[in-house]
């Protein structure tokens, strides 16, 4: 009965390092994809950054008004151009 029990504490000693060992195993690959994770969210938001201040840039007024200006050929009525509708 004693080399039995001996036999099936063992048999759940080496079962527990096992798991052990697998357990640390899954920690460490948890790990390098956690920092994966974090350096491209890091880059992401480096880019989003860039982009709102890109973004800003291009929705200046004066920016506008020189594209309008330039390219469409746009400029602002002369006063006597200007029409006023009323009810």
């Amino acid at each position: 009965m004693s080399r039995f029990l001996l036999a099936v504490l063992l048999l759940a000693n080496v079962g527990t390092a096992i798991a052990v060992v697998y357990e640390r195993y899954r920690h460490r690959q948890l790990f390098v994809e956690l920092t994966r994770l974090e350096r491209e969210r890091d880059e992401l938001n480096i880019e989003f950054g860039r982009l709102q201040l890109e973004q800003a840039t291009w929705a200046q007024a004066n920016r506008i008004d020189q594209v309008a200006r330039q390219r469409l050929g746009m400029k602002f009525p002369e006063a006597e151009d200007i029409v006023v509708v009323r009810p």
